[in-house]
């Protein structure tokens, strides 16, 4: 199997932002007026995935909070998770279904270091067959852990927003017509939207990304 080119360096990140910026004005705008966004790359495994349903549906600032509390108990292992139970879980501030869906997963014996050695799509497609795992939380933990350079999550809300902003669109572009913008941006479609939470980040002074 040929060697997977990932995010896992700012020089592979500014590979990929020059590429997009000799290839799309919007994509050159940002480079030129905003510095090398970050790699946003966080460990693979449990616990990033965790992180990611405890970031879904809630605001930046409450999922940090949320997730804040998880790491201080020390809920980031299976084997810990399933020990805390459903109160130990709705002590730290998850909602019912977010402790539902992390006590599947804990219980799930998925092999996260498997994943590595896998295609984007079957990637996903193992992470969407555990409970509570949608598209978006597939994708983030995919581009973020696994640091996979062609990952857009195309369901983001502040990723579209972002596109609306750039591209002077009408109305935000719902998640079917953003994936088929992102078709331009590969094979660096992580890497713009890494461009495009950086620029939403500097026009709302929002974070945009649990």
């Amino acid at each position: 199997m040929r060697a997977m080119i990932l995010l896992e360096s700012e020089a592979v990140l500014a590979q990929g932002v020059a590429w997009l910026a000799d290839h799309d004005a919007g994509m050159a705008q940002i480079a030129a007026s905003l510095p090398l966004p970050p790699l946003r790359r966080k460990p693979q495994g449990f616990a990033s995935l965790l992180n990611a349903i405890t970031g879904q549906q809630v605001s930046t600032a409450s999922a940090a909070a949320i997730w804040g509390r998880i790491e201080a108990a020390g809920l980031i292992t299976p084997e810990a998770v399933l020990l805390a139970g459903e109160d130990g879980l709705r002590a730290v501030g998850l909602s019912r279904p977010k402790i539902r869906y992390a006590l599947a997963i804990a219980a799930s014996g998925l092999d996260f270091a498997s994943l590595a050695d896998l295609p984007d799509e079957e990637v996903i497609a193992r992470l969407v067959a555990l409970p509570g795992i949608g598209r978006w939380s597939a994708e983030i933990y995919a581009t973020t852990a696994l640091g996979r350079p062609d990952i857009l999550p195309a369901g983001d809300l502040a990723l579209q927003e972002a596109a609306r902003l750039l591209y002077r669109l009408d109305a935000r572009p719902k998640e079917l017509a953003f994936r088929a913008m992102g078709q331009a941006w590969s094979p660096w479609r992580g890497v713009a939207a890494r461009l495009l939470w950086s620029f939403y980040r500097a026009e709302t002074n929002k974070e945009g990304l649990a």
